[in-house]
This record gives structure tokens, C-alpha cells and sequence, in this order.
């Protein structure tokens, strides 16, 4: 008897198979927490706006698609989507191949002031974007590109590239010499040996990058605000939406139906790219 209460007392009173039901009932609760606004943007951006205020739930009785096409045309979003595009793209193309070019240096060489360079790099983490605009801006219009796209996309290369650096370093930091040591033997440089040795097997840190510079220029809204001051023509989506917003009237359906194309091509491309994504940041920070 005394066996049995003692065996009795060392089963767990919950089974692994009942914690991973409690674990999974936890975390679809807070997705759905975490998901609402998400879902509340698109249901509204198929309503009216007297249809948002009645508060009729998440499904919409008469759906419309009336918000779309005056976000698109009318909004002028579908030049903003294109200037968006534009500027993300050359952005992207700028980080990944600086960043990984400075993280192969530091992440692979010794050499005096190396850790200086480092810290120094990581302090410029704390420094808040509101105190670099106008230095910025003052470069751009001394280089006679404060009104252009090209403004636009150079501004943004220079918001987040610290992070991307240290991932890079720390990723190239941890191959083997030898691979550096064939290239050698071959009489490869050693420029040569960075973009076609070292490079291409950083592909994962390559798709984080991608990524999260993606969504940095993407969404990016005080830097791209500034700069398209005086040329309206120039916006990107982030600043198209706030468009939306008048002086005594704010159109929800029309900014939320913006808002839903703005973040629509992110959430794909995240999509496709989250394996590789997870990868990368499992990969930099391995050791």
C-alpha cells in the first residue's frame, strides 16, 4: 500500500501530452490578442465610414472595395507604392552588400582598433533617429539630391545598419580558415574571396538582411516625411497614408484600406522568406 502512495505521488499530474494542449491554448490566445488589429484594419477597410462607427463586428454586412480604389487612384497611393518600391530596393541592394562587406572585415580580421571600431558602432544603436534628420538632410541638399528619390533611398540605407553589421560578423567569424586558406592557394584575392567564396555560404544572414532592412525602408515614415516636404510627388506609402488625415475629418476607410495595401507586400514576402529568416538569426548568434 505504502509502495502504491509513494509511486502514486512521483506520476506528474499533468502528462506532456495535456501541457502541450495547455501551451498551444496559451499561445493561439495570444496570437489572436496579437492578430486583432490586424484583422480589425482589413474588416474596415471594407466598410464605409458610417459602417466603422456602427460597430457591427469584425465581418462587414456590405463589404466594398469602393475604399481600394480611391486609396489607389484618387489617394494617389499607386504612385506612392511605386516610389516605395523604388527606394526599398536600392536600399536593400546598398545595406546588404556595405554591411557584409564590413562584417567580413571585422568579422575576419585582427587588426589595431578593431574593438574601438566596434564600440563604436554599437554606440550609434542609442542614438535616436530625431537627432540625425537634419544633419542628413543638410547632406542631401548639399549633394543636390534633397528632393529626389535617390534622396530618398540614400537617407534610408543609413537607419539600421548596425545590427546588420554585428550579424555579418559574427556569422563570417565563425567559418572555418580553411576555406579562406584555398582560396589563398588558388591565387584568389582577397576581394575575390569575399564575394565568391564568402558571400554566397552567408546566404541565410543575406535573407535576414533582406528582410529587415525590407521592412525598415518599407515602413519608415519620419525620415521619408522630411524629405518629401517640399515635393509631394516624391511621398512613400508610410507618408501617403497619413494623407488620409485632414484637419477636422479623418477618412478610416480610406487610410485603413491604404494601410492594407501598404503592408500586404511585407507580410508575403515574410512569408516566403521566414525559414530563412529564422535561420539567420539562429546562425549569427551560434557559438
Amino acid at each position: 500500500m505504502a509502495a502504491e502512495a509513494v509511486e502514486g505521488i512521483r506520476q506528474p499530474l499533468v502528462t506532456p501530452r495535456v501541457r502541450r494542449w495547455l501551451v498551444s491554448a496559451g499561445l493561439a490566445a495570444v496570437c489572436c490578442i496579437w492578430i486583432y488589429p490586424l484583422l480589425w484594419m482589413v474588416s474596415a477597410s471594407l466598410k464605409s465610414n458610417a459602417m466603422i462607427f456602427a460597430n457591427e463586428g469584425l465581418v462587414p454586412s456590405q463589404p466594398t472595395f469602393e475604399n481600394y480604389v480611391k486609396a489607389w487612384n484618387q489617394a494617389n497611393i499607386g504612385a506612392y507604392f511605386f516610389n516605395t518600391l523604388f527606394v526599398t530596393v536600392g536600399s536593400v541592394a546598398i545595406v546588404t552588400i556595405s554591411t557584409a562587406m564590413m562584417g567580413y572585415v571585422l568579422g575576419r580580421r585582427r587588426f589595431p582598433g578593431r574593438g574601438l571600431i566596434f564600440a563604436l558602432i554599437i554606440f550609434t544603436i542609442f542614438v535616436p533617429q530625431g537627432y540625425t534628420i537634419i544633419p542628413v538632410f543638410d547632406l542631401l541638399t548639399r549633394l543636390g539630391i534633397g528632393q529626389s528619390l535617390w534622396g530618398v533611398m540614400l537617407a534610408t540605407s543609413g537607419g539600421s545598419f548596425v545590427i546588420f553589421v554585428l550579424l555579418f560578423a559574427g556569422y563570417f567569424s565563425q567559418m572555418p580558415n580553411e576555406l579562406e586558406e584555398a582560396a589563398k592557394m588558388d591565387g584568389v584575392g582577397f576581394v575575390k574571396t569575399f564575394w565568391y567564396v564568402m558571400l554566397p555560404l552567408s546566404r541565410p544572414i543575406i535573407v535576414t538582411v533582406v528582410v529587415m532592412q525590407t521592412l525598415y525602408a518599407w515602413n519608415d515614415f519620419l525620415l521619408p516625411l522630411v524629405v518629401t516636404l517640399a515635393n509631394p510627388a516624391i511621398r512613400t506609402l508610410s507618408v501617403g497614408v497619413y494623407a488620409f488625415k485632414g484637419e477636422n475629418f479623418v477618412d478610416w476607410g480610406g487610410m485603413t484600406a491604404a494601410s492594407t495595401i501598404t503592408i500586404l507586400p511585407v507580410v508575403i514576402l515574410f512569408l516566403f522568406l521566414q525559414r530563412y529568416f529564422i535561420d539567420g538569426l539562429a546562425g549569427a548568434v551560434k557559438g
